[in-house]
């Protein structure tokens, strides 16, 4: 399931976001300003996404039951799929047509005081979510570059709220440059193109995201890394003599399935590979407490040492 850094990110962004969508749209009443309202849709679209990520992780704690044995952990995935739609959506879609109509009907900014004013607040509320995001999304990167960590990734309520940070921050320069260069050069067309640029920089981060909730949705094993670790571990039982095969599958950021194939020692009897089955059913919990589920198959026993009498 999610982990508690997921959430203090989540409630972090809400915090910044609501308070930043009032301040927006004050400003945007005030100075009409096309890139600001744009600006007010984005801030308001974060914070809902943000109460579906929290919904989703609600919903990804139901425990296993009859029709769904292995949990709902992978439900989150679908509500980031949901969050991505939502931001491409209302998001992006709303600044472009915000922009669109600045443009076909331009109405220039009078005072840009109050935008300045509330650009720069936006700037620092949205700089300290992001930080917060980021924190939390360090430790999981390692000597990774940024976008094999996100690749890796199996927890996408950092990544998402990251993303999503990301996009604000640029939009606000974006913004910040819109309504500076129209009023400076007396140009309201330019606030309309400020405004369907933040439409385009939320449209790609919706598709990154639908991207990866599309692969986590799919069906993601643990890393290559991780199933040679686990070969590795497995061979050091003298009882196993081969892994013929290793099948791991997330059900949740913090659950895997864990699949084994393995060629016993032939003279083994059936009470000895059972215990072996146990022994290393013990051993690899230990050693990685995401897996929650692990079966074991036993090929090419042929032959069993019958019990001396």
């Amino acid at each position: 399931m999610a982990t508690r850094s997921g959430h203090k990110t989540i409630f972090a962004a809400i915090a910044a976001n609501l308070a930043i969508a009032i301040t927006k749209f004050i400003a945007a009443s005030i100075t009409g300003s096309s890139a600001m309202l744009s600006e007010a849709i984005h801030s308001v679209v974060d914070t809902g996404n943000e109460l579906v990520l929290l919904y989703g992780i609600h919903r990804s704690k139901r425990p296993a039951d009859e029709n769904h044995p292995f949990g709902y952990g992978q439900e989150l995935y679908f509500w980031t799929l949901i969050v991505a739609i939502l931001i491409f959506a209302i998001g992006g879609g709303m600044s472009v047509y915000e922009g669109i109509s600045h443009i076909q009907h331009p109405s220039p900014i009078e005072d840009p005081t109050w935008n300045y004013v509330v650009l720069g607040l936006a700037i620092v509320f949205e700089g300290f979510s992001w930080t917060v995001a980021l924190k939390e999304f360090l430790p999981s990167k390692g000597t990774q570059s940024f976008w094999q960590a996100v690749r890796i990734s199996k927890d996408p309520t950092i990544f998402t709220v990251l993303f999503e940070d990301s996009a604000a921050l640029l939009g606000l320069v974006v913004a910040l440059f819109g309504v500076f260069l129209g009023h400076w050069l007396n140009n309201p067309y330019l606030d309309g193109t400020a405004s369907i640029i933040i439409g385009v920089i939320l449209a790609i981060v919706a598709i990154l995201l639908a991207r990866e909730a599309r692969g986590l949705l799919v069906g993601e094993g643990a890393s290559s890394t991780t199933i040679k670790q686990i070969r590795s571990l497995v061979c050091t039982d003298p009882a196993v003599k081969g892994v013929l095969r290793v099948l791991t599958l997330y059900f949740g950021p913090e659950e895997i399935l864990l699949n084994l194939e393995l060629q016993f020692d032939q003279a083994l009897t059936a009470e000895e590979v059972a215990g072996t089955i146990e022994r290393l059913e013990a051993t690899i919990f230990g050693h990685y407490p995401r897996i929650k589920h692990i079966f074991i198959e036993a090929k090419s026993l042929f032959s069993h040492r019958q019990p001396k009498k």
